[in-house]
Order: C-alpha cells, then sequence, then structure tokens
C-alpha cells in the first residue's frame, strides 16, 4: 500500500547495505501480527519502523518510545498496524514485553495501492534509515555498511 510499506524497505535497505552483530535480527514483521509473537518473547529492546499517522505533513519523521507506540496505534493505517497493537498487548499480558521499546516512522502521504514510495516519502527516507542507525548505535550496537568493493573483488 504505496507509504505503508515504508517499514519494509527499510529492513530491506538496512539488510543490503549494513552489517549488524549476530545477536541483531532484522525481521519484516509485515502483516505477521500475532506470529510474531515467538520473536520477541526474551529480548530486551525491540525498534519498530513504520508509516504512522502523526498529524503531521507527508513525510514527518516520528520517534515514539514506551508507552507512547500503544497511543499512535489507536489511528491505524493499516490492517497490518492492528496486528502490531495486538502483538504488543498480548506481549505485555503475557509478561514479556521487551522492557526498551521504540517507534521510529514516517506520516504517509499516499497509502493507496501500489509498490512505490510517493515524492514525500522517498525524500525523507535516507533521513528515517538514518534514525534507525542512531537508535541501534545509542543502544550500542554497532552498524556498519558493508563494503561493496570487497563484495566485487574476492
Amino acid at each position: 500500500m504505496s507509504d505503508d510499506g515504508v517499514g519494509v524497505k527499510v529492513i530491506h535497505h538496512l539488510s543490503e547495505e549494513y552489517r549488524f552483530p549476530p545477536d541483531v535480527t532484522l525481521l519484516d514483521g509485515g502483516t505477521l501480527g500475532l506470529d510474531l509473537l515467538p520473536h520477541i518473547e526474551g529480548i530486551d529492546r525491540l525498534l519498530i519502523v513504520d508509516a504512522i499517522e502523526t498529524g503531521g505533513a507527508p513525510g514527518t519523521l516520528a520517534r515514539l518510545a514506551g508507552d507512547e507506540i500503544p497511543v499512535v496505534m489507536e489511528t491505524k493505517l493499516s490492517p497490518h498496524q492492528m496486528g502490531l497493537k495486538d502483538l504488543l498487548a498480548v506481549a505485555m499480558l503475557r509478561g514479556f514485553s521487551p522492557p526498551e521499546m521504540v517507534l521510529v516512522g514516517i506520516q504517509p502521504e499516499n497509502i493507496d495501492l501500489g509498490m512505490e514510495l510517493s515524492a514525500k516519502v522517498s525524500a525523507r527516507f535516507n533521513e528515517l534509515i538514518q534514525m534507525v542507525i542512531r537508535e541501534l548505535e545509542n543502544w550500542g550496537i554497532g552498524v556498519a555498511p558493508v563494503d561493496k568493493a570487497s563484495l566485487r573483488n574476492p
């Protein structure tokens, strides 16, 4: 759904362009909803990347943490956000919510059917990537760009 797919595009970009320590999992949660429950059980930190309704102009970047996250899910953009809200609620009820959760996101311009990001979201895509990297680095997680020259010249 166009801009609603920004989180998936961020995960794919990070997977292709950066290397992470073995204890970091990049996961395209898409519309998996409660099927993600085993993936968050026992983790200390959860970083979510998504299109979110901020009430701001298209392309507005946002960072929410802890208790702020369920509130933003009240105004859902798509069915997958309801799944995320349910996932976090069930994890909390079962007693294994990650102690630290952060959501970085962007206000969509277009959520019609389509594979491409809108111009306003595309224009801020690299900034969103950098927000994710900064968040991970603030957690002490080293993020290293892929050395593409070494991949071409074995």
